[in-house]
């Protein structure tokens, strides 16, 4: 089909909504667009924009999250990655060490976190060495 234009959104689930929205609005800089709430009031959704006009859809969810090793032989969504420039790389790093992010991995070209529930994240300058 040659009318798909690339990513519109991508939804995660969180049991807290607040901690995961800090993490990709206050640490990656992805803004806040919008928050969704139920009919009585609590809060459903938080939308953060990602760079190149997609964006990234927190929803509320009562279940926890489940632990799993960073590689793991079962299929579903693997992890979001989102572009870095090369030369940010070192600020990057010291960014998530001061925040106390744990690098999870790194390669030559991305480096390997996880958001507050779990979800992995990756943030890569591939193919630019």
């Amino acid at each position: 089909m040659k009318d798909v234009q690339g990513f519109h959104h991508v939804a995660i689930q969180a049991k807290d909504v607040e901690r995961v929205t800090a993490f990709y609005r206050d640490l990656l800089g992805f803004p806040e667009l919008k928050r969704h709430l139920r009919e009585d009031g609590t809060l459903r959704s938080v939308w953060v924009g990602v760079p190149g006009g997609a964006f990234l859809a927190i929803e509320a969810v009562d279940g926890m999250p489940e632990e799993v090793p960073f590689r793991h032989p079962a299929p579903g969504l693997l992890m979001l990655v989102f572009r870095i420039p090369r030369e940010a790389r070192g600020g990057v790093v010291e960014t998530l060490a001061r925040a106390g992010v744990p690098l999870e991995h790194e390669t030559r070209w991305t480096l390997y976190v996880r958001d507050p529930e779990g979800n992995r994240v990756g943030l890569s300058h591939h193919p630019d060495d």
